[in-house]
């Protein structure tokens, strides 16, 4: 089989969700896996679509599975399907190969790429997963037609087959409840990752937070943390130069601190994903200075208090500025403040309360020892735009115009330019409005999709589309309005995820998702899954 990763080699070896499927399925006995990392243009080198171990054409492989993180590398799918000969439509192709489909949007929104898979496996990958493609390889070998195949996985545990299994697929989670048990890792360390040589580390996976605009916190729960002893175990067996810690919510590990120590013990060079400001102490900042580190990343999300409790942030601003502070204080090189603009009912008055908690921390670095200094703080402030997302209570949501959007980006760097030494970054509008069609519209975006594929990209599809992307973005959904999504089963209950609308609506702040295990908060509906 060929397993198909977007973006190029670059992207694709600092990424970790197929990495633990090419080590899951490559250990299996019997099944023989081959890398192919098709570019923007759906090909490798310049040429038709081949593998990297052995250089054979894609079209040559009874079964392609693909990996795909992110809706914009919905464009690759029929890109290179076109550019190895295999028709990109499922209904068009009579024989193999098969192309099976995985990773995050599996089980957010198959729906717009549903025409082109023959089966999706929904979830994460644990002993069904490898039990539907030992099957697979047995009905190749015996011979057998794609139509017999696809009828003989119809109905597993985890597969999704367009038309043909019954829905909604409920995801698999791997291990159940308690410490996770399979956390991912690099597969391969190299110095043409964009992570250059490192592994990367899987600490905990989904969140407790409960934030309503971050499908982790939903199409992962319950939450699970590594445990210190089995990561030690993955270092040691790797013996990297450096470790890269992944994960949602890493401060709320009780073990980083001792973790850190550990891998500096063992002369390991270690970078941190972005931490929450409250998790952010005296002690482990200092640490973190001492061993090098010079840009730490906080995610403030919202401009004001109403917007964070609109979305449960769960944030003490006094907890933010103090983590600001200490940065300041220990000299931190480069502070990092990530941002969400476009929210639903958002004023200036939200914007205006930005501008002085901006001044504020422009005040707290100039006051610090370390924000004194010649060479002080740098802070660049990130701001994406929301995109409301599927099994979200955002799912409801209306998104913002591309004008509205363009005009909050254009005052938000206005805001920041006064202060020396702050940068405001920002996404393209453009960009954030093509996500959110791509994630939350139906298989008739399939037709969208290809002709991006066969005319020149995305923007000249959406002159040639006879689709309306408003009625995709521009809406507030109904109640019990039927979603193209809703083929899948996160476990998370609808009324659940209505409620947690209603309320953020009212900016009212929810319990999040409770590490003690399921049926001890306000109940999202998530159950235990037999045989996990």
């Amino acid at each position: 089989m060929a397993l198909a990763v977007p973006g190029g080699d670059k992207a694709a070896l600092s990424a970790l969700g197929w990495q633990s499927v090419y080590r899951t399925l490559a250990e299996a006995p019997g099944l023989a896996v081959e890398r192919v990392f098709p570019d923007k243009l759906g090909t490798t080198e310049g040429v038709d679509p081949r593998t990297r171990e052995s250089k054979s054409p894609l079209s040559s492989f009874p079964v392609i599975a693909w990996s795909i993180t992110f809706e914009e590398d919905f464009l690759s799918l029929p890109r290179t399907l076109l550019a190895a000969g295999v028709p990109p439509l499922a209904a068009e192709r009579p024989s193999l190969p098969l192309v099976v489909a995985g990773g995050p949007v599996a089980f957010l929104n198959p729906a717009p790429i549903a025409p082109f898979v023959d089966c999706f496996w929904v979830g994460e990958a644990d002993d069904r997963f490898l039990h539907f493609f030992d099957t697979l390889r047995g009905l190749v070998f015996d011979g057998a037609d794609r139509e017999a195949i696809l009828d003989a996985v119809k109905d597993m545990d985890g597969v999704y087959a367009p038309g043909r299994s019954k829905t909604p697929v409920r995801r698999i989670t791997s291990g159940g409840q308690g410490p996770l048990t399979d956390p991912a890792f690099s597969c391969f360390i190299s110095g043409r990752a964009a992570f250059r040589d490192t592994l990367l580390l899987e600490v905990n996976r989904g969140c407790p937070y409960g934030c309503r605009f971050c499908a982790a916190g939903y199409i992962y729960r319950p939450p699970r943390h590594a445990e210190l002893d089995e990561l030690k175990r993955i270092v040691e067996m790797a013996d990297p130069p450096k470790v890269g810690l992944v994960g949602t919510a890493l401060t709320d590990w009780p073990e980083l601190l001792p973790f850190l120590k550990w891998l500096h013990e063992r002369k390991k060079k270690f970078s941190l994903s972005s931490m929450r400001a409250d998790g952010i102490t005296e002690e482990l900042l200092v640490y973190l200075r001492e061993r090098g580190i010079r840009t730490i990343t906080l995610a403030l999300e919202g401009a004001s208090e109403r917007l964070r409790r609109m979305m449960s942030k769960k944030l003490d601003p006094k907890d933010f500025l103090n983590a600001v502070r200490l940065c300041a204080r220990y000299g931190v090189n480069h502070l990092k403040i990530y941002m969400i603009a476009g929210w639903p009912g958002e004023t200036d008055e939200d914007y205006a309360e930005l501008a002085d908690f901006l001044a504020e921390i422009v005040r707290i670095r100039s006051e610090e020892p370390g924000g004194r200094k010649k060479q002080f703080m740098r802070i660049t402030i990130g701001v994406s735009s929301l995109v409301p997302k599927p099994f979200t209570p955002f799912q409801w949501a209306p998104m913002l115009s591309e004008d509205a959007l363009n005009a909050r980006m254009k005052g938000l760097e206005k805001l920041a330019k006064p202060y020396k030494g702050v940068t405001l970054q920002h996404d393209d509008p453009f960009q954030a409005r093509l996500q959110g069609l791509l994630a939350r519209g139906g298989e008739e975006l399939a037709e969208f999709i290809l002709l991006a594929a066969e005319h020149g990209g995305w923007k000249k599809a959406l002159k040639l589309w006879n689709g309306d992307p408003a009625a995709i973005l521009d809406r507030e959904r109904g109640q019990d309005e039927p979603f193209p999504w809703e083929v899948v089963d996160i476990g998370v209950r609808r009324d659940y995820l209505w409620k947690e609308w209603e309320r953020a609506k009212a900016a009212k702040v929810s319990p999040g998702c409770s590490a003690r295990g399921c049926g001890q908060c306000a109940g999202c509906g998530m159950e235990p899954q037999s045989g996990a």
